[in-house]
C-alpha cells in the first residue's frame, strides 16, 4: 500500500513562498494582458472586441510606419555603401597604377644611378649631352617626389573610405535589425486583432469590417469639389483610382497600399515627391488649418502623426484604413484630427 501513496506536498514557506506567489501573479497578469491568447477572457462584448482590435490595428499602423521610415534608411545606408565601394575600388585601381609608375622609376634611377655625376663627365664623350641628361635625371627626380606624395594621399583617403563603408555597414546591420523587430511586432499586433474578431458572430464581423463604408453612407452622395490646381487634381484623380484596392502594409503600389504609400503614389503620379512616412510627409510642405482644406491637401490622425489621407472635399478624405479594410472614403472626423498640409 505504501509503494502507491502519494508523497505529502509541503506547503511554501518564506521566500518560495513569495517567489510562487509572484510566479502566478505574472502568469495571470501576462495572460490578462494578451488579446486573443488562450487564457483571454472569452465573454468581452461585441463593443469591447471591436474597440481593442481598432486598438491593435493602431498600434500595427504606428509600427508599420516606423517600419517604412527604417526600411528608407536602410536601403539609403546601402546605396552608400556601395558607393564607398565603389570609389574605393577605383582609387585602389589609380593607386596600384602610381605605384607601377614609381617602381619604373626607381628602377630606372637605380640602373643608372650607380656612378658618380663627375665620373659621368669625364667618361662622357659629349659633355653637352650629360648634361642634359643631367637635367632631366633631376626632372626624374622631382616627379618622384610628386608621384610619392600622390600615393601617400592615395593610400590616406583610402583608408578614410574603407573606415566610412565600415561605418556604413555597422550603420545597415543596425537598420535591417530594427527592421525585422519592426516586422515583428506587425505580425503580432495583426494577429492578435485578427484572433479577437474570429470570435464575434459573421454578422458582427462583416459589421465591422463594413463600418467605415456605412460611416460614408450619408455624404457618399455629394458631388466632387473642385481642386485648387492641376497638380492636385490629378491626385486626387489618382486616389479615386485606388479606391477598392486592398490595404498591405509597407505597399505602395500599384496593386496594394498602406496608407503613406497611397499618399505618397498620389503625389507622385502629379509629378511631386513625398517622403515615406506619415511624420516625415506632415512636414512636406505648408501647414494648414482644418477650415483651409481643399481638394488634394495631406490630412493627419492621432497624436503620433500615424495615419494619414487625402483630402477630397466635404469632411471627406481617401485613405487606406487597415488590414482587410480597402481603399475608401471616409470622414475626417472619424478618427482624432492631428494636422493637415498642403503640398503644392
Amino acid at each position: 500500500m505504501a509503494a502507491h501513496r502519494k508523497p505529502k506536498q509541503r506547503p511554501y514557506t518564506g521566500s518560495a513562498a513569495r517567489t510562487a506567489a509572484t510566479l502566478a501573479f505574472a502568469g495571470a497578469a501576462t495572460a490578462a494582458a494578451l488579446p486573443g491568447s488562450a487564457h483571454a477572457d472569452p465573454q468581452l462584448a461585441p463593443a469591447r472586441i471591436r474597440a481593442e482590435a481598432d486598438r491593435l490595428y493602431k498600434d500595427a499602423e504606428v509600427a508599420t510606419e516606423q517600419y517604412n521610415g527604417t526600411k528608407e534608411k536602410a536601403a539609403a545606408a546601402a546605396d552608400a555603401l556601395d558607393t564607398l565601394r565603389d570609389e574605393a575600388a577605383r582609387r585602389t585601381e589609380r593607386l596600384n597604377a602610381s605605384r607601377n609608375a614609381l617602381g619604373s622609376l626607381a628602377a630606372a634611377q637605380y640602373r643608372t644611378g650607380g656612378l658618380d655625376p663627375a665620373v659621368q663627365l669625364a667618361l662622357s664623350s659629349d659633355p653637352d649631352q650629360y648634361l642634359e641628361r643631367a637635367s632631366y635625371v633631376d626632372r626624374i627626380g622631382d616627379r618622384q617626389a610628386a608621384e610619392v606624395r600622390g600615393v601617400e594621399r592615395q593610400v590616406a583617403r583610402i583608408a578614410q573610405l574603407r573606415s566610412q563603408a565600415e561605418g556604413k555597414l555597422t550603420e545597415l546591420a543596425s537598420r535591417q535589425a530594427e527592421l525585422k523587430k519592426h516586422k515583428a511586432t506587425i505580425r503580432t499586433k495583426l494577429a492578435d486583432a485578427q484572433r479577437l474578431l474570429a470570435t464575434l458572430s459573421p454578422a458582427e464581423r462583416a459589421a465591422y469590417e463594413s463600418s467605415d463604408a456605412a460611416r460614408t453612407a450619408d455624404r457618399a452622395g455629394r458631388g466632387p469639389v473642385q481642386a485648387p490646381n492641376a497638380r492636385a487634381a490629378e491626385a486626387v484623380a489618382f486616389a479615386y483610382g485606388a479606391l477598392g484596392k486592398p490595404y498591405v502594409w509597407g505597399a505602395t503600389g500599384p496593386s496594394s497600399f498602406d496608407c503613406s504609400g497611397l499618399t505618397q503614389a498620389a503625389w507622385r503620379s502629379a509629378g511631386v515627391s513625398l517622403p515615406r512616412t506619415t511624420y516625415t510627409q506632415i512636414n512636406a510642405g505648408r501647414h494648414i488649418s482644418r477650415s483651409e482644406l481643399a481638394p488634394g491637401d495631406l490630412v493627419f490622425f492621432y497624436s503620433g502623426i500615424s495615419h494619414v489621407g487625402l483630402y477630397i472635399g466635404h469632411g471627406r478624405m481617401i485613405h487606406a484604413p487597415r488590414p482587410g479594410a480597402p481603399v475608401r472614403i471616409a470622414p475626417i472626423d472619424h478618427m482624432p484630427f492631428a494636422g493637415a498640409t498642403r503640398v503644392a
